[in-house]
C-alpha cells in the first residue's frame, strides 16, 4: 500500500495474496513495483516437484518460512532456511526444491 508518494508498507502476515505468473504453483504479495524496483514475497503451500528460476534482474531474498536448496547448473547446491539471505545474479539458472509451507521476501532490481 502506497501510503506517502513512493512510500509503500505492507506486513509480512499479509492475507493479500495474488497467483504469480512467473512461479508456476505459486502465489506473489506485491510491495512495490517502481522502474527498476520489484519487491514483494512469495508463498508456495505446495511443491510436488522442483522449479527453474532464472531471474532477469539481480534478486535478493530472505527465507521468511520454510527453506529451499537451490541446485545450480554446474551441480552444486546450497540449502537455506529461516533468515537466510541470497542474491542471485540476473541470468543465473537455478533449480528450486522446497520445503513447504514456504515464504520469502524478495528485491529484483536492474543494475
Amino acid at each position: 500500500m502506497e501510503i506517502k508518494p513512493g512510500m509503500y508498507i505492507s506486513r509480512a502476515t499479509t492475507n493479500e495474496w495474488a497467483s504469480d505468473p512467473d512461479v508456476p504453483g505459486s502465489t506473489m504479495h506485491e510491495l512495490v513495483h517502481d522502474g527498476p524496483i520489484w519487491a514483494g514475497m512469495t508463498r508456495i503451500d505446495d511443491a510436488p516437484e522442483p522449479m527453474t528460476w532464472t531471474p532477469e534482474q539481480r534478486e535478493v531474498a530472505i527465507v521468511l518460512e520454510g527453506g529451499v536448496r537451490i541446485e545450480f547448473d554446474d551441480g552444486t547446491d546450497v540449502s537455506l532456511g529461516v533468515g537466510d539471505l541470497l542474491t542471485i545474479p540476473a541470468g543465473m539458472a537455478t533449480t528450486w526444491h522446497v520445503t513447504t509451507p514456504f515464504k520469502e521476501m524478495w528485491v529484483l532490481a536492474e543494475g
